[in-house]
């Protein structure tokens, strides 16, 4: 179970990999650190972004009381929009350019972090939109330099946004997700307070917990990171799975296995709320240091064509297909197909997972993980397909249009993904059996 499974490295590839990290804070209480924290960052003019459900909260006060108690100037940016856009990051960024804080601090979702993110790359480094959007939708221009401190406090245990240096949003033009991706774009520090996750609904805390459980059911199966050409720069975040992501992966779904469906299904279970939220954490550093792939490329599309689709427990006024659940719908029909390439690691991570691998042999390994995916999908109200939020048969072609320029992703995968392959993939994720 410990073996890396990594083989030898190829002529022309990496042989070595990096490590990056935000200083974190873990723990209930935390949040009432954030004004001594921020000004140790040096900042005094600080811009607090939420959205307007968290800035209800008394969370919300609680960080806004603290920063003011530390003596810093506040200014309120509470119109974050869930699932932002690239409407919604530009609205944000002049704000910022505007109030010309010298420091952030995110107190939301992954929604809330990744808009906090954008603002303070566009308001430190101005350029066109698409000059820092991942190519081939936007020019892929490389962060000229620092950013703002930025203190990112996260209240679902899912994205793990405060712990990455990507930010997602979905390209109205094309009706689908992309995003940016830079080490730089990683706020300075976390403050990651499971007070926070208490009263989420249950259907979100299932959508967030399910996309923390692809984290690292990604990054564990990724394309390793001896198998990476060697390029010019830097290398890239998505430089495949290494023995470092591998250590969060592993723990990670452990604790997906263990506690993923407590949480879900009683919101007093504290202990399970805090160890979502470890969980979430430990999967946001695996996969900001190696990558996920395909099953959250297909999902960029999946989320970007909804057309009526309004799940319980979020904002009814638009459709919307929360980023967790447009993930995990891929997910079996994906790892069916990638488990050829490192069978071990699949039915390690079915085991892990809570799956009885006992006898299992390699050619088992695709269907073994993907049983289990789908039976911890049924147990916390996870639709049973793409047919169940809207997709048909019709919509093959398009899904596998906006999924195409997700290369930073496809690439990252252990097999080709190629659009013959994504429109195999599409169709068997539409209803499974």
């Amino acid at each position: 179970m410990g073996c890396c499974h990594y083989e030898s490295v190829a002529e022309g590839c990496d042989s070595a990999f990096t490590v990056d990290a935000s200083r974190i804070t873990f723990g209930r209480g935390c949040l009432s650190e954030v004004g001594a924290r921020a000004r140790a960052l040096g900042m005094r003019r600080v811009a607090l972004f939420s959205d307007e459900r968290v800035a209800r909260l008394p969370l919300f006060q609680k960080v806004h009381a603290s920063l003011k108690a530390s003596g810093l100037d506040v200014v309120l940016y509470t119109g974050v929009r869930v699932e932002p856009t690239d409407a919604s990051f530009q609205d944000a960024a002049r704000f910022a350019s505007e109030a010309r804080p010298d420091g952030y601090v995110s107190l939301g979702g992954g929604s809330v972090i990744d808009t906090c993110k954008a603002a303070n790359l566009y308001a430190t480094h101005p350029a066109d939109f698409l000059a820092y959007v991942n190519a081939p939708v936007g020019e892929g221009r490389a962060v000229p330099g620092p950013l703002r401190p930025h203190i990112a406090c996260p209240t679902t245990s899912g994205t793990g946004s405060e712990v990455t240096g990507i930010t997602i949003f979905d390209l109205l033009s094309l009706h689908a997700k992309t995003g940016i991706a830079s080490p730089l774009l990683r706020p300075s520090e976390a403050l990651i307070d499971p007070d926070c996750t208490d009263t989420l609904p249950g259907e979100v805390t299932a959508a967030s917990g399910l996309d923390v459980l692809s984290h690292a059911l990604e990054s564990y199966t990724a394309r390793p990171y001896v198998r990476r050409p060697v390029g010019p720069g830097p290398r890239p975040m998505s430089q495949g799975a290494n023995p470092w992501s591998d250590l969060g992966c592993r723990e990670a779904l452990r604790l997906m296995g263990v506690y993923l469906e407590r949480a879900v299904k009683d919101a007093g279970d504290r202990e399970a709320r805090e160890q979502m939220m470890w969980a979430s954490t430990l999967a946001g550093i695996a996969f900001g240091n190696a990558g996920v792939h395909a099953p959250h490329g297909m999902a960029y599309a999946v989320a970007g064509g909804v057309r009526d689709f309004r799940p319980s427990g979020y904002p009814q006024d638009e459709p919307l297909v929360p980023h967790g659940m447009a993930v995990i719908v891929n997910a079996p029909a994906v790892f069916r197909y990638t488990a050829e390439s490192s069978p071990e690691r699949h039915l390690e991570a079915a085991g892990w997972l809570g799956a009885d691998v006992r006898g299992a042999s390699a050619s088992d390994a695709g269907e073994v993980l993907a049983g289990r995916l789908l039976h911890i999908m049924r147990a916390v109200g996870m639709p049973n397909g793409l047919g169940e939020i809207g997709y048909t048969e019709a919509d093959l072609g398009a899904l596998t249009k906006g999924t195409l320029p997700q290369q930073r992703l496809l690439q990252n995968a252990p097999r080709e993904m190629t659009g013959p392959v994504l429109t195999e993939l599409f169709r068997q994720a539409l209803r499974y059996g």
